[in-house]
């Protein structure tokens, strides 16, 4: 019998967006133009994806000395954010937890600052996701089908499908950024293609417990806060309460990639009102491109 605990009704009004990382921090800075073909930062955007999922209060991590240009990132937004300086650049983990007074004993949901998401339904994935939490009553990592060659990049779970028609995993096992031969021995889940893995989303709502395991993780760290990573509070979150992911329908855009930002424009002009427009673009650009080395 699963002795997990079962958390109780979720009062998901919170979040938290992490932007404050080596790299990182001024990517949320960026401008895209957006599916209605209006100019926006990649900020707004994602702020504009957690308030369509009904959450009231954002907070977002940010390095000292980077409130003044997200303020002025977040336009109209900028009034309901709260500021969070993580002092010093000691790893996702850290920053998380940087949060913790904010989230205090609520549940939230967290994202990264440079994902942007786009659904393939009418729900937003942040609405998605937040639905099937608000339902189960449990903490929920999104994930995406992911090929092995993206590993390095991204933490991966295994698990069980419980609810095929849902996408839904109970959650056993995390790992961080595995290796291909680790991914096949520990995470190979059934039914995914062969080479295929559930990473994450860079979405998750998370229960105030997992707060408490990455204060003590990081107390118990002996100055080495940078080695702690959100995957050991994450798999202290499956062994003691319900833990699910779920595939959203939608894609992730992590524009913290290589050409990640050119791909992440693509992805929402090719969903938006200009679609047309952008796709002859396209086809002239690659029929008068030079092939390299021609």
């Amino acid at each position: 019998m699963d002795s997990r605990i079962v958390p109780g009704h979720m009062d998901l009004r919170k979040a938290v967006i992490t932007a404050a990382g080596k790299g990182q921090r001024g990517l949320p800075l960026q401008t895209l133009v957006d599916r209605d073909g209006i100019t926006k930062s990649a900020l707004t955007i994602i702020i504009d994806e957690v308030l369509r999922a009904g959450i009231e209060q954002i907070a977002i991590v940010i390095s000292p000395g980077d409130e003044t240009a997200f303020r002025a990132a977040a336009g109209r937004h900028a009034q309901i954010l709260t500021f969070i300086e993580q002092a010093q650049p000691l790893g996702y983990a850290h920053a998380v937890a940087s949060a913790a007074k904010f989230t205090g004993d609520d549940a939230f949901l967290l994202l990264v600052g440079d994902h942007l998401y786009l659904s393939h339904t009418g729900q937003g994935c942040a609405e998605q996701l937040v639905a099937i939490a608000r339902a189960e009553n449990c903490a929920v990592s999104a994930v995406q089908g992911t090929h092995e060659s993206k590993l390095p990049y991204y933490g991966a779970v295994g698990g069980k499908l419980v609810d095929a028609t849902r996408h839904l995993y109970q959650v056993d096992t995390v790992l961080e950024k595995p290796t291909p031969t680790e991914a096949e021995q520990l995470i190979n889940v059934p039914g995914l293609r062969a080479g295929y893995y559930l990473c994450f989303f860079g979405m998750h709502v998370l229960t105030p417990t997992v707060q408490r395991f990455l204060g003590e993780l990081l107390k118990n760290s002996a100055g080495r806060e940078q080695a702690v990573h959100l995957r050991a509070a994450l798999s202290q979150i499956a062994e003691h309460e319900r833990y699910l992911a779920v595939e959203l329908a939608g894609r992730r855009y992590d524009f913290g990639l290589k050409y990640g930002l050119l791909t992440a424009q693509l992805a929402l002009a090719l969903e938006g009102r200009d679609r047309d427009e952008v796709l002859r673009g396209i086809v002239e650009l690659l029929a008068t491109s030079r092939q390299p080395g021609k």
